[in-house]
């Protein structure tokens, strides 16, 4: 009677946790911050660098690349980082702001469950994103298909740990959503500048190099444009991102506050 009755507990609360995604999802398409800043703005970017003329060069820096091959894997980041830390954190902060994370902790729905159905939202609208943005960039502007989807996937996939890590952190120390604002700016135009959006990482100051490769971001964009010219990402790149994401899941999951 017990193993019935627990495994009938199982599954409402599966079907409670599959309703929640569901409505998450009906909300951010309501709201479509995160198909625009997610999909549109580095699928638009893309575009434009493609069509400007200075993209179509091949510095001596770039190692025989051109400036717009070099572009794709800082766009990949960009479609992460912009989900991760501009959109993954809003819903959150505003529903603990609004009591909704503190109802819920005396329903049969965990709180938790609101963080795993955001999360869940923003990695399919990320999924979605890069496989547009690599088939647009392939198909459309004759860039190389990745050599080595293997290990282009595994960078992708890190990236999106470490990010993540850090946008729930963001959410977790963030008091109010007028702070959350400039938290998520602070650390995002930073990180994508440092990633090579505006200058290669090859043509920096070698003192922003070394910073670069220490930054989630940086170390994603070397580890992806590795694998997309078919060679496997050295270790420290690799070990960057998954020590982001040890230390900002941590962090988040040691300063996430409920109300």
């Amino acid at each position: 009677m017990t193993s019935v009755s627990n495994t009938q507990c199982s599954s409402v609360r599966f079907e409670a946790a599959g309703r929640l995604v569901l409505s998450e999802a009906r909300l951010a398409w309501r709201s479509p911050r995160g198909l625009a800043f997610g999909v549109g703005l580095p699928l638009g970017m893309l575009v434009l660098f493609g069509e400007l003329p200075r993209f179509k060069q091949h510095p001596a820096g770039l190692g025989g690349l051109s400036r717009f091959a070099a572009e794709v894997p800082v766009l990949a980041a960009f479609v992460i980082a912009a989900l991760a830390l501009l959109v993954l954190a809003g819903p959150l902060t505003s529903y603990r702001e609004l009591g909704i994370l503190r109802r819920m902790s005396i329903t049969p729905v965990r709180p938790v469950w609101l963080l795993a159905a955001q999360l869940v939202v923003n990695l399919a609208v990320a999924l979605i994103a890069l496989i547009v943005l690599f088939g647009v960039a392939v198909a459309a502007f004759g860039v190389a298909a990745p050599k080595d989807p293997g290990a282009l996937v595994l960078s992708l996939a890190l990236c999106a740990c470490a990010l993540f890590a850090l946008g729930l952190f963001i959410a977790a120390v963030a008091p109010n959503s007028g702070t959350l604002v400039a938290i998520e700016a602070g650390s995002f135009f930073p990180l994508i500048f440092l990633a090579g959006l505006w200058v290669p990482v090859q043509e920096m100051p070698t003192a922003l190099q070394d910073t670069s490769n220490y930054t989630a971001l940086g170390a994603a964009v070397q580890a992806a444009q590795d694998a997309m010219e078919g060679t496997f990402p050295p270790a420290r790149p690799l070990l960057v991102m998954a020590g982001w994401a040890v230390v900002f899941g941590l962090a988040a999951w040691r300063f996430f506050r409920w109300e």
